[in-house]
């Protein structure tokens, strides 16, 4: 029965939920090479910032103070006691109709940021956007 009114109201059947109270559906984001875009009204909590390396740092979207793109220095992120920049090429041209990462990460419809390795820059297309490097 409440699995019938919970997709009357949210259209979604029960979903089953692990011990730590995540779905088991993975999360269904974009995969646009440079970065992921999530799709629908669904927002990001954190970004991640993945160095071809294999480092990772998340952040979370609401320690984000402020957000800049200056076409010659990439993308800076002021976060609480921080500052990152993402350095790259077409960061704010379109990865597809609408979609821009700029743009995204000022909506939280980005989850993640993937640095580029040296044969994946290489081999881009000239209009695609690519990670060159993630400073801190």
């Amino acid at each position: 029965m409440s699995d019938k009114i919970l997709q009357k109201y949210t259209g979604k059947s029960g979903e089953k939920f692990s011990e730590s109270g995540a779905t088991d559906e993975p999360e269904i984001a974009d995969d646009l090479g440079a970065f992921g875009w999530l799709r629908g009204r669904d927002r990001a909590i954190m970004l991640e910032l993945r160095k071809k390396n294999g480092n990772i740092l998340a952040i979370g979207y609401s320690w984000l103070e402020r957000v800049e793109f200056d076409p010659s220095e990439g993308i800076t992120l002021h976060v609480v006691g921080q500052t990152i920049r993402i350095k790259g090429r077409n960061l704010n041209g379109e990865a597809r109709p609408n979609v821009r990462l700029f743009q995204g990460i000022t909506r939280h419809k980005v989850p993640w940021i993937q640095e580029a390795d040296e044969p994946a820059e290489l081999q881009a297309d000239k209009s695609a956007t690519v990670i060159e490097r993630i400073e801190r």
